[in-house]
This record gives C-alpha cells, structure tokens and sequence, in this order.
C-alpha cells in the first residue's frame, strides 16, 4: 500500500517514469551499492534503525544518477510519542518518555556513553526528530521536494543535488561548534550549547528563502529548529557560555557585530560584507544598544558601529559596552 502512495506522489516529479529503479527494505548500505545507476531509490526501513545513517545516504547518493530520487521515512519525535502512549499503561506514560527520550536520544551523543549504546543496541530504533531526518538528507547531498505522514512515520521525497558533504563535524552533541565568518573573512568556529535539533544548520538556507526573519532582523522568525529546553537556554544566554572560550582564544572580541554563518552572511550589503570582515565579531554586538525592529534596521546599527569603531575602536567598544549592559539588566532588551 505505501509503495502506491510513492508512486502516486512520484507523479508530481519527472511524470512517475522513472527507468531504473530500486525499491528495498534494509539498514545495510551493501544492498544499495551495484554497477549501475539509478533513478530512482525507496527505502522502506525506517532510518531510526540504520547504524550509520550518513554512510547509509551517501552510498544511495553515490548510486544515483545525477537529479535522481531518493525516497526515504522514518519515525519523528512526534510519531514516536503517539505509539508510545498507545503502548504504555496509564501512570506509566511521562515517566517512560522521559527515559525513552534519555536513553535513545541523549545517550548515543555522549562521547564514552555512545560506544556503549551502540554496542548493546547496535543504534536500532534511536530517536530521531523530523529535523534531523532532513538536515542528514542535506549534509548526504539531496534537496528535500516534499514531505508526507502515512501510517504514523514520516515519508520523505528528495533528489540527488551533488555530491556528500562528508562532514565529521555536524552539529550533533550538547556542546558544539558552529561555522562562521570572522576577521579577514577566515573562517573560525564558534561553540555553543546546543538549542537546535541536531544538522539543523542544513536547513538553514532553506529556511532564509522560506520563513522571514523576526521582527528585529536578527534571527529566522519562529524558528521550528529550536527544541524547548533551547528556547530557555536563549532566554537567558547559557547557550553563548562556551563563547567564553572563543573570547580567551582570540577568535572574538568582547564587543563586536555577531559571527555570522554563511547564508546569513549573503543576506547583507555589499559594503557591509567589507565593513564587517575589517574587525572580529564579538561577544557582545551593537543589536543590543540600538534595538533595531527590522533587518534594515539591524545593518544600519552595525553599519554605524563599524564606523565608529574604524575612527576610535577603544572608545567605541567601551561605549557599547557600558550602554548595552543597561538595556539587557535594566531595560529587557532580549534577540527574540
């Protein structure tokens, strides 16, 4: 029944006529490898239950044709706690959650903790939310076309875009390090405790072109990468604690324009690409001095900060310093 529902999906995407194509059940990536090239590629397990699920995507990337498809599912958050509760004797419920949630969520992240789960579970049936599922598929090299529920699981339709990423360094545990444009234009890493579902920097781009950002220019409008207990850790900044560690090393000042990833970064004037990349990003940035309400706005304040700051850059940034430490402690001003 599901293979139909592909299929009539599938008809939105090259007619349905595709000429080669491979329809299997399995976690194991040697039963997608052969000679030929397909254009077409379902996988009917669940990705929860792939060992390796980037070698697993890549291998399916690596047998397509260029532009083939590649139609994957797996089971959400979301799914995952509808199937519980129906299992799960009253009383019982929140509390299993909890554990269900530690043990094949947060566990498989932790460095020693990981080899372990692995070792007992052979990484079967982890849990996985909706964005993680699709900023793998983006990191593997596929362009997400649609997405659809059947059954209680997530079924999702991609298309082979280029190539792998290979990236040994998405974002995955609670402390990680975010890619992002420092002094010169270098690149510099920048640690964080983690707010966002794990690869939810693919989405990223997608997201700019899809939701506007918020009122203040800063950030993408009702971001739906950022988990609940992330929300907190923003409300009151003990994601940016690891930061501090930036500061020490060099790579940030105290105050500064914010580090920026790349597709933010391609959102700015031109000429506020150069003023920007003239200085090192900081710690604390100019947003919270001039409380702009739009992106406009926002590249008019760090616009004038940067100037001010190429004439008298100690004066500048003790300026700011001073005003932005009264509008947080006494007048709220928070980045929504």
């Amino acid at each position: 029944m599901i293979v139909e529902k592909i299929k009539d999906k599938l008809k939105d995407y090259e007619g349905g006529q595709f000429q080669s194509e491979l329809i299997v059940a399995t976690t194991n990536n040697f039963n997608i490898r052969s000679d030929k090239k397909y254009d077409l590629i379902i996988n009917l397990e669940i990705t929860n239950n792939i060992r390796r699920i980037n070698k697993f995507h890549e291998t399916v990337n690596l047998n397509l044709i260029n532009s083939g498809y590649y139609v994957s599912c797996c089971e959400t958050l979301s799914e995952r706690k509808v199937r519980n509760r129906k299992k799960i004797p009253l009383g019982f419920k929140n509390l299993f959650l909890i554990i269900d949630f530690i043990y094949k969520r947060v566990v498989p992240k932790l460095p020693v903790l990981k080899v372990i789960y692995f070792a007992v579970s052979d990484g079967r049936n982890r849990v996985m939310s909706e964005y993680e599922m699709l900023g793998r598929l983006i990191s593997c090299g596929f362009e997400i076309k649609e997405s659809f529920e059947y059954d209680n699981l997530l079924y999702i339709i991609s298309r082979r875009k280029k190539g792998p990423d290979y990236n040994l360094q998405a974002s995955y545990g609670p402390l990680f390090k975010m890619k992002r444009i420092g002094k010169s234009g270098k690149v510099i890493y920048i640690y964080k405790l983690r707010t966002m579902y794990p690869y939810s920097e693919y989405l990223q781009e997608s997201l700019y072109e899809t939701n506007q950002l918020n009122q203040d220019g800063d950030k993408i409008s009702n971001d739906p990468r950022i988990t609940g207990w992330g929300r907190f850790f923003r409300k009151f900044w003990i994601d940016e604690l690891p930061q501090l560690y930036n500061l020490i090393k060099g790579d940030i000042s105290l105050v500064g324009v914010r580090a920026l990833s790349q597709a933010k970064y391609n959102l700015y004037d031109d000429d506020l690409k150069h003023k920007r990349i003239q200085f090192k990003p900081g710690l604390i940035p100019p947003f919270y001095v001039d409380l702009p309400q739009n992106f406009k706005d926002f590249q008019s304040s760090e616009r004038k900060y940067l100037d001010k700051k190429n004439k008298k850059p100690f004066k500048t940034d003790l300026e700011y310093f001073f005003k932005a430490c009264i509008n947080i402690l006494f007048k709220g001003a928070r980045s929504s």
